[in-house]
């Protein structure tokens, strides 16, 4: 396969909820007090959810955010 056709296939693949980085990055705060409040983050806010699991970079801010909140 190549690059072309790898790029194809993500974009097809990203879940049509997901808010992408910039809505992300604005509300990651709240989602991850919601986390560690051990409210259903999931639930309340579906687009950043799909985001962080398609995003690596992101994801990786999240956890970091989580874990400097001790969550």
């Amino acid at each position: 396969m190549n690059e072309a056709t790898a790029q194809i296939e993500r974009f097809l693949r990203t879940d049509p909820r997901d808010v992408g980085c910039e809505q992300a990055m604005e509300m990651l705060h709240i989602y991850v007090d919601l986390v560690a409040a051990g409210d259903d983050a999931q639930a309340r806010y579906p687009g950043i959810a799909a985001h962080l699991r398609a995003c690596g970079p992101c994801a990786q801010d999240f956890e970091g955010l989580l874990a400097a909140v001790g969550g």
